[in-house]
């Protein structure tokens, strides 16, 4: 037993990426980067990173009105061209859910919003419920992101009420 744990410290010493944190590098993940819609200067990266059914959202964003929340949401369509956003069409809704907090019932794409500090600067993390990356109904891969001018009032159906698209994205693995 004393000769095995030898070697396998000499393993991990010998190979760094045998570390005890390697088990995650296969975690299946996903980006977006941020571009200000025409006539914005929003934007910022978001990383996606799936941990057993739920994902794990990292969000840097900038350009945001000072102390203000902004509605955050994923949308259906991966398409930015448009230059307003809107070719995105709705939140991502793959079961036909209310639009909702995630604290309810509430469509795959409702994420909480982002509270800009006074700077315009949001960096947020969060988990996601009801989403995947890379499979199934729910998965988020090939999907718009979004920033909205106004907080998301998580009872409007079926956008929330967070106004015009200030920032698009496509959700990429």
């Amino acid at each position: 037993m004393q000769h095995r744990i030898t070697l396998m410290a000499l393993l991990v010493a010998a190979v760094p990426s045998l570390s005890i944190g390697a088990a995650h590098s296969g975690a299946t993940k996903a980006t977006a980067k941020l571009e200000a819609t025409r006539g914005n200067a929003v934007t910022g990266t978001v990383s996606f990173e799936q941990q057993g059914d739920r994902v794990m959202v990292a969000a840097k964003v900038e350009g945001l009105k000072p102390g203000q929340a902004h509605g955050f949401h994923i949308h259906e369509k991966g398409d930015c061209s448009s230059g307003d956003g809107m070719s995105t069409c709705g939140h991502f809704n793959p079961t036909g859910k209310p639009h909702g907090s995630q604290d309810a019932d509430h469509h795959a794409g409702d994420m909480p919003s982002l509270t800009a500090d006074a700077q315009g600067r949001a960096d947020v993390k969060f988990t996601l419920t009801g989403v995947s990356i890379g499979s199934g109904a729910a998965d988020i891969v090939g999907k718009g992101l979004i920033v909205h001018a106004m907080p998301d009032d998580y009872r409007t159906q079926p956008t929330g009420n967070a106004g015009a698209r200030l920032a698009c994205a496509v959700i990429t693995k």
